[in-house]
Formats: structure tokens, sequence, C-alpha cells
């Protein structure tokens, strides 16, 4: 995602790519739900806008962070989320964080930092837009916010309904955004219609939104907020080695060192004897 954002920012300006990317994965995503006839109560209309409201959020903060900042910057304000996540997960929804859970993350989070410290120069983390750093914890805080309130959503009804209907449910928002900005900004079209542009969007769409988002919460029917959440910090290594491969960028000698910690504390979260959830399956038999 970082990479194909990365090159989409010449032709789409932020809000409006974040628009584009959420609106193409949610048909996608509406698409398999009404071929399915899936349905939900009226009365969790409320629930799904929350959701959509946390989309949001985290959609503009992100990518406004993302354009605002550099890449030590946003990669190391990453690995803030599931830091967020575990502590929401405890507060909101009563998760017990185990002391093997704890140490996973721990090691999860050195491993990452190993690997930026490699990849990066320090001293740039201080440096840059500071709003870009606040709008970036603030999309740590608000992708947490998705993943645990997201929680009693996906066990009632399934990975599948939840992430279509919050990311519909976002569209709203972010649609005003993208308004606000393409009226404040005046982009020229023509570069958001060359192929590479609308490839790059498909791929957000199809990809990075409506595939990453189901499958994230599809960890979530079974297994804890916390412990999903652990697997967010092999975001930064894979986009590591994705610029490596596709930009050019520069690996560190320590990426391999911190790849191989921060994959020891993934398995040792993943491994905890109980994830603090009971462990419930999804209610959304009509989905499969």
């Amino acid at each position: 995602m970082y990479v194909v954002s990365r090159w989409s920012f010449a032709a789409v300006p932020p809000l409006t790519l974040g628009f584009l990317r959420v609106a193409v994965g949610a048909a996608a995503l509406y698409a398999v739900v009404r071929a399915r006839g899936v349905s939900v109560d009226r009365a969790d209309y409320r629930r799904f806008a929350v959701l959509g409201g946390w989309v949001a959020l985290t959609i503009a903060t992100q990518f406004l962070g993302t354009e605002w900042t550099n890449a030590s910057q946003g990669s190391l304000l990453t690995v803030l989320t599931p830091v967020f996540t575990v502590a929401l997960g405890a507060w909101v929804l009563g998760e017990t964080v185990e002391r093997r859970t704890a140490v996973g993350i721990a090691l999860a989070g050195v491993g990452t930092l190993v690997v930026l410290a490699g990849q990066y120069d320090p001293t740039d983390v201080a440096v840059g837009n500071a709003a870009g750093v606040a709008a970036l914890v603030l999309a740590s805080v608000a992708w947490a916010g998705y993943t645990v309130w997201g929680v009693p959503v996906v066990r009632k009804y399934s990975a599948l309904t939840a992430a279509t209907y919050s990311s519909l449910a976002s569209l709203p928002a972010l649609a005003v955004l993208s308004a606000v900005e393409v009226a404040v900004r005046s982009p020229p079209v023509s570069p958001m219609l060359t192929p590479g542009t609308l490839l790059s969007v498909a791929y957000l769409g199809f990809g990075s939104t409506a595939a990453a988002w189901y499958l994230w919460y599809k960890g979530l029917e079974t297994v804890s907020a916390g412990t999903v959440a652990a697997f967010f910090f092999a975001q930064p290594l894979v986009g590591a080695a994705l610029g490596a491969v596709l930009l050019h960028e520069r690996v560190g000698p320590w990426f391999a060192v911190g790849g191989a910690v921060m994959a020891a504390g993934i398995w040792t979260v993943s491994t905890a004897g109980a994830d603090g959830t009971g462990g419930t399956e999804a209610d959304g038999s009509s989905e499969g």
C-alpha cells in the first residue's frame, strides 16, 4: 500500500485518493454481500456508523500524515498501532494481556525498530512536519479503534459483513473531505485518468481495502484484538522489502536480524495459551 500510495500521490491528492480507495473496496465487498443475500439488523446501524467513523478518520489522517512526513517517521509511528490496540482491547473489551502476549509484542516491537534503524537514518525522525506526526499518531489510534470496536460486530455477523458495511458507512465523510480538497487544490484531472493511476487506485481498492480489511476482521472472529494487532508489526518489514524490490530503496544490514526478532515476537503472541476472547465463532451462517 505504501509503495503504491507513494506512486499515486503525484497524480491524486491524499484525501481524494483515500476516498477512491475506499469507494472501490466498498463496492467490491458489497457486491459479494449482495450476491450472498446478507442482511443486518436495523438496530445495529449505529454500530456500523461508529466503525465507518473510525475508517474515515484512519484514511484521512493516514494519507495526510504520509504526505506530510518522511518514511522513517511514518514507519516508526505505525508501530504504535498494536500498542493502542492492546490498550483499547483491555479497556473496552476486558481482554486479558497475558505475560506471553506482552513479551511477544515487545519482541516484535524491538524487531521492527531494528529493521527501521537499519533502513532509515534515525536522525530524520526528529525532522519534519509536526502536523504530519500528529496525524499519523491519530491514524494509529483510529485503526486501533476500528479493530477493537469491530470485535462485537464481527462476532455477531462475520468479517465480510463488518468490513463491508463499515466501509460503506465511511464514504459520506470521505466524499465531503475529498470535495473540499479538490475545491482548495484544484488538481488537474488528466493525471488521475492515466492507466498507471487507475491501476494504482484499483490495487488500493481491491487489495489494500477489500481483501486486506476482510482478512484483518477475519482474524478477529476467533482471536483477541491484541493477538491480531501483533501481526501489524510485519507491515514495516514488508514495506521495506517491497521498497527495495520495486523502488530500489536501500535495505540496511540489520534487516534480516530485525525481521527474525519480529517473527519470533509474532510467533510468541500467536501461540499464547489463551487469547482472552473465548474463541467464539461468528454467527454469520448465511455467509458460509
